[in-house]
């Protein structure tokens, strides 16, 4: 016999969805991989004249949640959690990395309540997550941007790059300035996820081969492969890769996944340079301060450890 444990909200709108389609009770425990008593219970409790509302039911259990437990979170656990918030980390950063080094459990979901709860009073700690408007799907267009000579495709990469099983695989990117004036470098270590970023003062491919070389050159004994996407600015490539002895590979059009860890980094680099801000206000001392912020993180795929960590653990394992 399974026991109890508490409901999650996919798990509550899989109910939804079960009773629907006239599943039974226990049906819908076998679908869901609970106890049937877990359902019977839920429904007990929350099967109102309007039916059952998951959003609604689920957000009544997260505060019964919160009231129960609230004595065990002190102020001066929140007044870490808002420390944390303050250096940019996400709630479930937060939750994960306050579970194994100080002991104490707050889930993320509490943090984004205690953050909403905050914005209502005025406190600006909302500003602190990463995403604060809904993303638009973006979709490709035609390419009018020419074709980079003796470009050589991602499906030639050694597979050893895709399983992540050494260090100095990395991936490359710019992010552009309002008016397309100025952009940032971007560079992301496949296996730690060390990021590298700097400014250019053009997404010229002279002026981003030159930013190229000058962050990884103090790591050139661990690159192994660069992979980019294709646009003109990585037009140096071969440059690139000579200096490095590495080989370069670039990802199929519009196919931004191939270079996953690279579109998440720049998706935490835009918490500091947001889409449309004007780059020639940003400074190399506040590029370098995104990039300390970014690296001392502690990231779930990880095992909680930040970037920096990681990357010196591997280079020690190396020697």
């Amino acid at each position: 016999m399974k026991r109890y444990t508490q409901l999650t909200q996919e798990q509550r709108y899989q109910i939804y969805a079960s009773m629907k389609a006239e599943h039974s009770q226990t049906e819908i425990a076998a679908i869901i991989g609970v106890h049937k008593s877990t359902v019977s219970r839920e429904l007990q409790r929350n099967l109102g004249l309007k039916g059952y509302r998951p959003k609604q039911t689920h957000q009544l259990a997260l505060n019964r949640r919160q009231d129960k437990a609230q004595p065990r979170i002190t102020t001066s656990h929140w007044r870490r959690v808002e420390q944390l918030l303050s250096e940019d980390w996400s709630p479930e950063q937060i939750s994960l990395w306050l579970a194994q080094e100080e002991k104490v459990s707050i889930s993320h979901e509490w943090i984004y309540l205690y953050v909403l709860e905050d914005k209502r009073q005025g406190g600006q700690l909302y500003r602190h997550l990463r995403c604060q408007k809904p993303r638009r799907k973006q979709y490709g267009s035609y390419d009018r941007r020419g074709q980079i000579p003796d470009r050589v495709s991602i499906e030639e990469r050694p597979s050893i790059v895709e399983r992540r099983t050494r260090l100095g695989d990395w991936e490359l990117d710019t992010i552009i300035g309002k008016h397309h004036k100025q952009a940032i470098v971007s560079l992301t270590e496949r296996k730690s996820r060390l990021a590298l970023i700097a400014k250019v003062l053009t997404k010229e491919a002279e002026g981003v081969k030159d930013a190229v070389i000058e962050l990884l050159s103090p790591l050139s004994e661990r690159v192994h492969t660069i992979t980019s996407d294709n646009g003109k600015e990585f037009g140096c490539h071969k440059v690139i890769a000579k200096a490095f002895e590495a080989d370069f590979y670039f990802a199929h059009p519009y196919a931004s996944w191939e270079r996953g860890f690279n579109e998440n980094t720049n998706g935490l680099i835009r918490q500091y340079c947001p889409k449309g801000s004007d780059f020639t206000t940003i400074t190399d001392q506040d590029i370098l301060n995104a990039m300390n912020r970014i690296n001392n993180r502690s990231r779930k795929c990880l095992g909680m450890k930040t970037p920096n960590q990681a990357f010196l653990v591997l280079i020690h394992l190396l020697h």
